[in-house]
């Protein structure tokens, strides 16, 4: 199988700060343009981009005299403040010199996981592509919390793609692909990953660096593994490659799909929600929950640990320690406690009528397979 970027009818192409930025900080108009052309091949073919870009805040460093990206959250959100328009207008003057107009759309995680918000998003989304828009996302930083962020675009454009059921993503960067161990030391690019056990023994660095942006090589495999296993291909390369990418040539890494299309919310549960606890489910619950994809009901729960609310995300483990899924609690830790292993009718007469509902329901569920 392979990805054929040229029969796309929709993308999500994410760039990263260090491709369009210049080592003091400032915004390389030279780079951006040559992105915005390159992105103009697509649009020129018909297909539909929606681009993820970093960069808000290392374009107003330099305007805010800051020589390095400040590390404490405050200034962070200064410096995007100030950046975002600017990288904004830089947009808006290339896509301007094709005919194209751009919509800015700033996100934070809980846009993409509060159902209404994420309605919300998508339907913008869908409208601006249907004017004949390129929409322009970034982590609205401004805003974001340390605690609530997504921490790099590379995730969000992972569950962006997921969102607006796009035929791939593109990851660019400073690196022209995965290498099976440090470049300098002899390390070799990898053309295809097909499956996780591709990446046994592949390096992948630290998650951030302290340079102008916040991923790595770490979070671009992670948001790839992240579409793949909702069906979607993902490719990995450098954005000077992005001209011959475009034009289907064969760059960088390919990741392979092998899971099922799902939504962004379910792809934010299954792989990025901060878990607060867990809750062991018998034999019998497994079956139901897992292959029969029902609720989860507190007759099945054997155990409960950690401080939850309700609202929190939750890890659902079997009594053999592993993850088969997790999801949004509708009850507290200690209101778990105290209803698991009782029936429903048994809940209504001991605890009222509201915690007869399910502990988990399906719909707040998403499915995983990972060993504790």
């Amino acid at each position: 199988m392979n990805f054929d970027i040229t029969a796309a009818k929709r993308l999500v192409i994410k760039v990263g700060s260090s491709s369009l930025t210049t080592v003091n900080g400032g915004i390389s108009v030279q780079s951006l343009n040559r992105l915005v052309d390159a992105c103009q091949q697509l649009r020129a073919r018909g297909t539909e981009i929606v681009l993820v870009s970093s960069g808000a805040i290392a374009a107003g460093l330099a305007p805010l005299g800051m020589d390095r990206r400040p590390h404490d959250l405050a200034a962070q959100q200064a410096a995007a403040a100030v950046g975002q328009g600017q990288l904004l207008a830089h947009y808006s003057r290339a896509f301007a010199h094709h005919g194209a107009e751009v919509g800015q759309v700033l996100l934070t995680v809980e846009d993409l996981i509060r159902r209404a918000t994420y309605v919300n998003a998508l339907r913008a989304l869908e409208k601006l592509l249907a004017l004949g828009v390129v929409p322009i996302i970034n982590e609205n930083d401004a805003v974001a919390t340390a605690e609530i962020r997504f921490g790099d675009n590379d995730r969000l454009a992972a569950l962006t793609a997921n969102l607006i059921h796009a035929d791939g993503l593109i990851l660019l960067s400073d690196v022209d692909a995965l290498y099976d161990g440090p470049p300098a030391e002899g390390g070799s690019p990898i053309a295809r990953v097909s499956s996780t056990e591709d990446l046994n023994g592949v390096t992948l660095g630290p998650r951030g660096r302290a340079g102008i942006g916040t991923g790595g090589m770490a979070t671009k495999v992670e948001a790839a593994q992240i579409v793949t296993s909702h069906g979607i291909p993902a490719r990995l390369t450098s954005a000077g490659n992005a001209p011959a990418l475009f034009a289907g040539q064969d760059m960088g890494t390919l990741f392979l799909p092998r899971g099922k299309r799902r939504g962004a919310r379910s792809a934010w549960l299954a792989h990025l929600a901060h878990t607060k606890g867990r809750i062991a489910i018998d034999q019998g619950a497994v079956s139901a929950v897992i292959r029969g994809r029902r609720s989860l009901l507190a007759a099945g729960v054997t155990e409960v640990t950690g401080s939850f609310e309700a609202g929190d995300v939750v890890e659902i483990i079997s009594t053999d320690e592993v993850v088969h899924a997790r999801g949004v609690s509708s009850f507290s830790a200690e209101e778990v406690r105290a209803m698991r292993g009782k029936k429903t009718a048994q809940l209504g007469e001991e605890l009222g009528e509201d915690y007869q509902r399910p502990v988990i329901h399906t719909d707040d569920m998403a499915r995983v397979e990972v060993r504790a």
